[in-house]
């Protein structure tokens, strides 16, 4: 299985969004922690000749984020004698794994069937459009423990988004997650532009999966310290940039993520991270999203690991205890942590990372992290409320001046970690975790350059798979 998966990432390189976990110092050792990272070489493809239709190779094995008229462009036929020699009733519909005949020469199409005449009336069949809602079964509580799920990044390119989606669809999993930058849509106080974001649903409609939408980024009119992302100067304009959101969108979206990280000072508009202020604007969103679409599900902000404190952050366990006795209870449906692994194994017990400085010397570095978040849960009586785990994974950042570095495990590693987080949220989380989240489908304008492009699953610019892509589309769900 390993030569295998070897050849994919021969083929392309390593990758991880701007909510990744917040770089941290890195731990004081005798000698600093080993990387296992693989060495950074970008990838030149070789282009290939496209083929003729005198020079067709016989057939082709679909592959994950193929479509059937990018397969029929890739060697110069027509979509139409693709579809006709293969016997394929909807052209909407291949599988990966799919073996087709491409047409060329030596390849006969099937003939054209006229029917023959009648004096009898024909009706034309009437084509019934299916209601977005009909796609897929919309998620509500308590949720499956784990669901899955992956962030990706679906914007600008319609293409990469179809692309993507299917990856999400074809490795087994229910859930995308997706940015909606409030300064992308409401340009001035109740000026909408849904181009984008009606896209973006209708194409995850036709993939049947679940959706997960964060809400947040400001816009400049708004204030909160722009261009930095931050609490507009008048939260009431939030809460109405979510009511419309959820209005225009109701029975659609499952799931609203209410702000990230707002521990993190540069996701506070530059400001000390405010618990109360937080829980404030939580209370007037959670509102507003329901009474536009109460079936909706609203999730707190994930909570990036930290360490560090006032006035650039404020660690997570202390911000989760501020926002109870800011009088959270009541205004969410499920809690958002993220849960990063950082160099541990997931199975790693937060103690014996505290203890060992080579995995950073802190309980919150590691993935079982959550659980002293949930702790603080039940402490406050909130045992029955799920944990939404909205982001987590391992990086393989091989750049020696990355602070993200010291942490980095080889593509290999990042695999088998990704696999058994979720494993063991099964085995040990269930039935408080819901959805879990992994980073990332990258954004297809990342580059090596970028420090998110290390934690991707697939290659973001050709979208081709890395070792965890293989793996967890592999794992028993």
């Amino acid at each position: 299985m390993k030569k295998l998966i070897l050849l994919v990432l021969i083929a392309s390189t390593l990758a991880a969004c701007g909510g990744s976990p917040e770089p941290q110092v890195e731990p004081t050792t005798a000698s600093a922690p080993t990387s296992l990272a693989l060495a950074t070489v970008a990838p030149t493809s070789t282009p290939s000749a496209t083929p003729t239709p005198e020079a067709l190779a016989q057939s082709y094995t679909v592959q994950a984020g193929d479509t059937l008229g990018a397969i029929a462009e890739r060697f110069g036929v027509s979509l139409e004698d693709l579809v006709a020699v293969n016997g394929i009733a909807n052209p909407a519909l291949i599988q990966v794994g799919q073996v087709l005949t491409i047409p060329g020469e030596g390849v006969t199409l099937p003939p054209t069937v006229t029917p023959p005449a009648t004096s009898e009336p024909t009706t034309a069949p009437t084509a019934t459009a299916i209601p977005a809602a009909n796609l897929g079964s919309r998620r509500g509580l308590p949720q499956q423990s784990p669901e899955y799920g992956m962030q990706a990044f679906l914007w600008w390119r319609p293409e990469t988004a179809h692309r993507d989606l299917g990856l999400i669809r074809d490795a087994g999993f229910s859930w995308v997650k997706q940015n909606f930058g409030w300064r992308d849509i409401e340009g001035a106080k109740g000026q909408f532009d849904w181009s984008t974001t009606d896209r973006i649903m209708d194409q995850i409609d036709e993939f049947g999966l679940n959706v997960l939408v964060r809400l947040d980024h400001q816009p400049a009119w708004a204030g909160g310290g722009f261009p930095l992302t931050g609490p507009p100067d008048n939260l009431q304009d939030f809460a109405d940039f979510c009511s419309a959101v959820a209005q225009r969108y109701q029975g659609r979206v499952d799931a609203y993520q209410i702000w990230n990280e707002p521990n993190l000072a540069r996701e506070w508009g530059g400001q000390p991270p405010d618990p109360a202020k937080y829980v404030e604007m939580l209370k007037l969103a959670y509102a507003a999203i329901k009474a536009a679409d109460p079936g909706a599900i609203v999730i707190t902000a994930g909570l990036t690991p930290t360490g560090t404190h006032p006035p650039e952050a404020m660690p997570d366990d202390a911000y989760l205890h501020a926002m109870y006795q800011a009088g959270m209870k009541g205004y969410y449906d499920m809690l958002g942590l993220h849960a990063a692994g950082f160099l541990a194994p997931p199975e790693m017990d937060p103690a014996e990372a505290a203890d060992n400085k080579a995995y950073g010397g802190e309980r919150f570095f590691c993935f079982r992290h959550a659980e002293d978040m949930r702790r603080i849960m039940i402490e406050n009586g909130d045992a029955d409320t799920q944990v939404a785990i909205l982001e987590f994974g391992w990086t393989s950042d091989p750049r020696p001046e990355s602070p993200y570095h010291w942490h980095a495990v080889d593509e290999f590693v990042k695999a088998d970690y990704l696999v058994r987080a979720y494993q063991y949220a099964k085995a040990h989380w269930s039935p408080w975790v819901g959805l879990m989240s992994l980073i990332y489908l990258g954004d297809p304008d990342w580059t090596p350059a970028d420090e998110q492009w290390w934690w991707c699953i697939n290659n973001p610019d050709v979208g081709s798979p890395r070792a965890a892509y293989i793996e967890l589309q592999r794992m028993p769900k």
